[in-house]
């Protein structure tokens, strides 16, 4: 039987495009030992770039370490699995010498190599590696591998883990994101699929806007994003007049972000939840057991969370230690818990959200997210406005 070896791999973008860097490392497949690690920086690129240098680093390090063995890669990077493993075109330029390269030092192995997407948390490794690369980058230095640890290393402690016992205070200001989402639609009340049905807010969502708005009002902000669909912006200009600017700001920016939409439910946008299971009940069920499942020409719950994760990292990276309203949908809202939880994917069918709901999330540039509250509905009068 032939050895079998995995690569993960992993990419970053301080700014997406700004600084990249990625990492990836190679595990013996039984006994999950370490063979090689490999990262590097890359200089101003996108998360997309760096994930394939990822890929392409993982590659060339398996061909040193173990040319023979059979290979699965895993990344956390829906676009690079979808479309190494020949189901996604690739339509970026930029992209495709990259692919071609890869799909170069997989034709040069004895096997087919597989991909496989796997939750951000579970690709950790790798990640670190990508960050490690950023950070020597940033300090004019080469990324060097770690002294191998023996194996069962005393915990490390390190400013993020005392910081998240309480031990000591953070070293830097958490970027705040305060998630609003928006009010009623008719769309909700009907209990469709309305990702991006562009439906205004019904007099209860306007309502329960300017419930979210009063609960807000002299509230210090430094920008509120919103998403471009309707509901979202109404209730958004609904909160924004109430806020104050943050310290140093002359005004409350207003940023409409495309990557904040909800997700693209594809050909189930308008229908119920049973008029989808009547006509395509192998699909639903499909998409109700695996979230890196999209619906039929629509967009897969780990590919909302990916948008999320990229869209709040840049704006987290514009304003360091600022505070953001962030007003959404319910698939943004989660996937931000999600990542602040590093739940994985899974975790969207065991969370509920109301209308008008406000979620808070503090995000440390050292270490993890910390979610303060979820699903805060104390502002809404009563279980009338709180209802779909």
């Amino acid at each position: 039987m032939a050895a079998k070896v995995v690569i993960e791999a992993d990419g970053g973008s301080r700014g997406n495009p700004g600084p990249a860097g990625y990492g990836a490392l190679v595990r013996d497949a039984d006994s999950g030992a370490l063979l090689a690690e490999r990262a590097g920086a890359i200089g101003v690129a996108t998360n997309n770039v760096a994930e394939y240098q990822g890929l392409i680093a993982g590659l060339r390090a398996a061909a040193e370490v173990a040319p023979d063995a059979d290979v699965e890669v895993r990344m956390d990077s829906k676009l690079v699995v979808e479309q190494m493993s020949g189901r996604w075109k690739i339509k970026h330029p930029a992209m495709r010498p990259l692919a071609a390269e890869a799909a170069e030092l997989v034709a040069a192995r004895p096997s087919p190599v597989r991909y496989r997407w796997i939750p951000r948390e579970r690709n950790k490794d790798a990640d670190r590696l990508a960050n490690e690369a950023m950070d020597a980058a940033a300090a004019g230095r080469t990324w060097e591998p770690s002294t191998p640890q023996s194996p069962d290393p005393a915990p490390v402690e390190t400013p993020a883990t005392r910081r998240l016992t309480g031990w000591v205070a953070p070293p830097a200001p958490p970027t705040w994101t305060v998630l609003l989402r928006h009010g009623q639609t008719k769309v909700s009340v009907e209990k469709r699929f309305g990702g991006l049905v562009d439906a205004p807010l019904t007099e209860v969502g306007l309502a329960q806007a300017a419930a979210a708005a009063g609960r807000l009002r002299g509230e210090a902000f430094d920008a509120v994003l919103t998403s471009p669909l309707r509901r979202a912006r109404q209730t958004a200009e609904a909160a924004l007049p109430g806020l104050a600017p943050a310290a140093g700001r002359d005004e409350v920016e207003l940023v409409v972000d495309e990557q904040l939409r909800e997700t693209d439910f594809g050909v189930w946008e308008g229908l119920t939840f049973a008029e989808a299971r009547e006509r395509h009940p192998d699909e639903l069920s499909a998409w109700l057991a695996d979230p890196a499942v999209p619906p039929p020409g629509g967009e897969s719950l780990a590919a909302t969370i990916e948008r999320v994760r990229v869209a709040l990292d840049r704006h987290r990276a514009e304003r360091p230690g600022g505070r953001l309203l962030v007003v959404t949908h319910m698939g943004p809202i989660k996937s931000a818990a999600s990542l602040a939880l590093a739940a994985g994917p899974g975790v969207f069918y065991r969370l509920h959200l109301d209308l008008a709901s406000l979620t808070t999330i503090a995000w440390y540039a050292d270490g993890p997210a910390v979610l303060h509250a979820f699903n805060d509905v104390s502002h809404l009068p009563g279980a009338s406005l709180a209802g779909e």
